[in-house]
């Protein structure tokens, strides 16, 4: 249970709760700069508005694609206040709202109460600063933090900053009362399995949501039941929305993609053309995530989709070595060209205006 003061799962307002529990679109929402890499406000704040507009399910906001650096420099907590006005301002429907929470136990709970106190419903809790830590330490960690905030568990692969977790890990993790998601990410399917499994074996299928952050395995991922057995009980869970970086750009189509996704799953047939769009959609991953470099430019590619539409003024991050990697902007080139039907260009530029002003 959340401690007093803190924020448990059903204290989230039920329209929101419906939202993550059905499955939805949740960008992680990256961090504009300028020319002079300073906080680049009218840039953000149109980021946001496009998203709620493409139809997104909320916001994730403090995140790997928001740039962890934004602690070291005084942006988290006006990065995530600004995202937090931004969508009370622009749309009265119901979004989920979900701040990054990273870095030693003290950090993590202050990240937390910054959430809470700007009306975030649930923190993307992100373990890679307990790298070495045994797994008593690990559970510790996340339970004292859920005193604080809903989480959102965060398996992120370990190319990126991520630590392994195992199958018993996620056990315990799920069995904690105020764990309400978990983001499966780490690029995995035996690791992506653990997770499954651990959920099951806690009992906790009807209390977690289990989001993909698999970039290189969305569509399958969403079209795929996940059937385990634990003891003599099988357990069939299903990912049901994307918390992912990926979403970031050409975030219409995705949330169209969605929709296909959830009523081929309600139809209860998945035609082949359906599961071929996996293919196609970790193509264009591999390119903006530059898979070929081993992520380097993964942020810089999701930014540089962005500036071509308009909606960024930079590729910059706040490391000024995190660029796009050679061939990388020519990559991007060819996935306009093959896969129109996965970008959303007219959308942006139809809105654009409305978004910057």
């Amino acid at each position: 249970m959340a401690a007093k003061g803190g924020l448990h799962w059903s204290d989230i307002p039920a329209p929101a709760l419906a939202v993550l529990r059905r499955g939805a679109v949740l960008p992680a929402h990256p961090l504009a700069l300028d020319a002079e890499r300073r906080f680049d406000r009218e840039s953000q704040r149109a980021l946001s508005r496009y998203y709620l507009d493409a139809g997104s399910g909320g916001l994730a906001v403090g995140v790997h694609a928001t740039q962890f650096q934004i602690r070291d420099v005084g942006l988290y907590r006006p990065v995530l206040e600004l995202a937090r006005r931004t969508a009370d301002e622009w749309t009265d429907r119901p979004l989920v709202m979900i701040a990054g929470v990273i870095g030693r136990t003290e950090q993590a709970v202050e990240e937390a109460r910054i959430a809470r106190e700007l009306g975030y419903h649930a923190v993307l809790l992100g373990l890679g600063a307990l790298k070495g830590a045994g797994e008593d330490e690990l559970v510790e960690h996340c339970a004292t933090v859920a005193r604080e905030m809903p989480l959102v568990g965060f398996y992120l692969q370990t190319a990126v900053g991520g630590i392994p977790l195992s199958r018993g890990f996620w056990t315990r993790f799920a069995a904690i009362d105020n764990v309400v998601a978990i983001k499966v990410a780490p690029f995995n399917r035996y690791k992506t399995l653990d997770v499954a499994f651990g959920v099951a074996a806690a009992g906790a299928e009807e209390r977690i949501t289990l989001y993909t952050g698999n970039d290189d395995h969305i569509v399958a991922d969403l079209l795929t039941p996940l059937g385990v057995r634990v003891g003599n009980r099988d357990v069939t869970l299903r990912f049901r929305g994307g918390l992912l970086g990926h979403w970031s750009v050409w975030t219409k189509a995705a949330v169209e993609l969605l929709d296909r996704v959830h009523a081929t799953v309600e139809g209860g047939a998945v035609p082949l053309e359906m599961l071929a769009l996996d293919s196609k959609v970790t193509d264009c991953n591999a390119v903006i995530f530059d898979v070929v470099n081993d992520f380097r430019g993964c942020i810089p590619g999701c930014h540089e989709v962005l500036r071509r539409q308009g909606l960024m003024r930079t590729t910059h991050c706040l490391d000024p070595d995190e660029v796009l990697s050679p061939g990388q902007s020519a990559e991007i080139d060819r996935l306009n060209a093959t896969y129109p039907e996965l970008t959303d260009d007219a959308f942006v530029a139809a809105n654009l205006e409305r978004w910057r002003a």
